[in-house]
Parts: C-alpha cells; structure tokens; sequence
C-alpha cells in the first residue's frame, strides 16, 4: 500500500477498538509496536483524542476511524483535515483500510475468535 506503516496502524487500532474486537486489537498491538508505535500512543488509541499529545495528522486519522465506525462516513470536517496531509490516491487506502478492518472486527467478534496465547489483549488502564 501507500500508507506508511504507523498510521495504518493507528487506523487499524482505532477500528479494532471501536468494534470492540480485541483479537484484532492484540494483533494489531503487536505489529503497531513493530511499525514504531509506543505503548503509550497503543493506550492511547483507546481513549479519548484529547488524552495524548496527538499531531495533527494522527487526529485526522483517529477521528476518520471514529466518523466511519459511527456511521459508515467520514465528516466534512473530518475530510478537510485528511486533505491536507494526504494525496487522493492515499485517502482512498485510509477509508478502504478502515472500512476492511471493521469488517474483520465483525467477522471475529461474530466467530468468537480468541486471542492466541502470546497475544495481548486491551491495554491496562
């Protein structure tokens, strides 16, 4: 794909946290940690944008997620952000990768998969 690899993360774990859908959330932990991600910023994901010191453009990224999972569009505001940071051809991937995502967390919330033993789940609070 396009995207770089940590904010194709940020994206996927945002979906995997609204959908509630932990065994895409521990799999996601674990390559987000190996794309870059911090512990903190992976907590974070599962909180309220305004808890960490997001840039702007993981806010864009993070709100995208929440707008699509809330009802399956991304706002104008939302939009406006992304546009500025990002080529058409990339933004297509964004909402194409949030959109497969939450169709995977669906898919294994409905199926019942369970973490494999060295997965983690959700982060402590």
């Amino acid at each position: 794909g396009l995207l770089p690899a940590r904010e194709r993360e940020i994206v996927i774990l945002r979906v995997g946290w609204n959908c509630q859908s932990v065994y895409e959330f521990g799999q996601h932990t674990i390559i987000g940690e190996r794309v870059g991600l911090t512990i903190e910023e992976i907590t974070a994901v599962t909180r309220d944008i305004g808890e960490h010191n997001w840039n702007d453009r993981d806010i864009a990224l993070l709100e995208m997620s929440d707008d699509l999972c809330a009802d399956n569009c991304v706002s104008q505001n939302t939009w406006e952000k992304l546009r500025r940071d990002w080529k058409e051809d990339e933004l297509i991937e964004l909402v194409m990768v949030a959109g497969t995502y939450r169709l995977v967390s669906g898919f294994l919330n409905t199926m019942g998969v369970q973490l494999d033993a060295e997965t983690p789940g959700w982060p402590e609070n």
